[in-house]
């Protein structure tokens, strides 16, 4: 038995691959997109145990990926994203965040804050010694902008 008759005898173990690296590719997007495919697998996996040809197993995952895509994906956008238009990046979401200065700030120059774990480059106005704490006010690409509590 070579290799594509073996695959094609246990499709079901091909599906199951697909399903999971679509999972692991959604933890990388986060917009609900790609877990329809992973959907879509689940069912083909079950269309493989119950032993259907290869032809219906990828129709039956095209089918299910688009279901998935039309009335899944906004299910899930809305109950979990809240379909908040404003809705903060991760950078964005530090602004009035609080931290600790790790590498002193001069006024005009920029330091280090920690923030949940995180090293932050941080500018601010004034000099600012190592241990204060510090509260995030704005955010210019990777640096933010600190001032003292």
């Amino acid at each position: 038995m070579n290799m594509i008759d073996y695959l094609i005898a246990n499709m079901w173990q091909v599906w199951a691959v697909v399903s999971i690296v679509c999972l692991i590719l959604e933890l990388s997007s986060g917009d609900f997109f790609i877990i329809c495919f992973s959907i879509g697998a689940v069912f083909s996996i079950v269309a493989a145990v119950f032993g259907l040809g290869i032809y219906w197993q990828l129709f039956i995952f095209a089918i299910f990926s688009l279901l998935s895509v039309l009335f899944v994906r906004p299910v899930a956008l809305r109950y979990l994203h809240k379909n908040d238009p404003n809705k903060p990046s991760n950078a964005d979401a530090l602004i009035g965040r609080t931290g600790k200065v790790t590498e002193p700030i001069t006024a005009g120059g920029n330091g280090y804050v920690q923030i949940d774990g995180d090293l932050w480059r941080a500018v601010s106005n004034s000099d600012i010694p190592v241990g204060t704490t510090v509260r995030v006010i704005g955010r210019e690409s990777t640096i933010i902008t600190v001032e003292t509590l």
